[in-house]
């Protein structure tokens, strides 16, 4: 049993860094804005079906995350009690469901639209002039809620590290804050070097 509940901790963590998707979408579309032009075919299709593909994905990881963390209560020392009595398990879950919900959003709501928009261009086609402009707000709102996902995976983390043992409230705050930070930077920047 205890060999089973390290393979489910494993994939529970491993998902979780899987779920790192907003973080490689907003770099990507950081990258993308390198190119100066407002609309590019070819780069624009690659980075539209980057992010698309990237939705289904991350249900796939968020489904591991919820299964395994279901099967690692019944299965290990805390009991599925736990969920509704140990307030960080009860907020991760919550998070899940958020990230859940977020990601509906833009896959079932947001995407469709920018589809639409780009459905008429092809390679061999001048775009329409108000193109960028069309796309714009759906692009912008997308990656806004990419960095709140972010946010909230690295807030996920730092709470999911203290299941078993509480850090200070204070280093909890500082960690979610830097999270916070990071995730403004991954918005602004390219990141090219990692963390700076």
């Amino acid at each position: 049993m205890a060999s089973a509940y390290a393979v489910l901790k494993f994939l529970h963590v491993l998902s979780f860094v899987f779920m790192a998707i907003p973080l490689f979408n907003l770099i990507v579309v950081n990258e993308r804005a390198l190119l100066g032009v407002p609309f590019q075919y070819h780069a624009d299709r690659y980075m539209e079906n980057i992010i698309r593909r990237g939705a289904t994905r991350c249900f796939v990881f968020q489904g591991t995350v919820l299964a395994t963390g279901v099967l690692m209560l019944v299965a290990g020392p805390l009991g599925i009690t736990a969920l509704w009595g140990n307030w960080v398990l009860l907020v991760k879950t919550v998070l899940l469901f958020t990230l859940v919900t977020l990601l509906s959003y833009v896959h079932l709501r947001l995407q469709p639209q920018i589809e639409s928009i780009l459905a008429s261009v092809t390679a061999d086609s001048t775009p329409a002039p108000d193109l960028a402009a069309r796309l714009k707000p759906y692009r912008v709102r997308r990656k806004r809620l990419a960095t709140v996902c972010l946010f909230l995976v690295i807030t996920t983390i730092v709470l999911g590290m203290q299941v078993y043992g509480r850090f200070s409230a204070g280093l909890t705050v500082t960690l979610i804050a830097f999270g916070a930070l990071f995730a403004w930077r991954a918005n602004r920047t390219l990141l090219r070097f990692g963390w700076v």
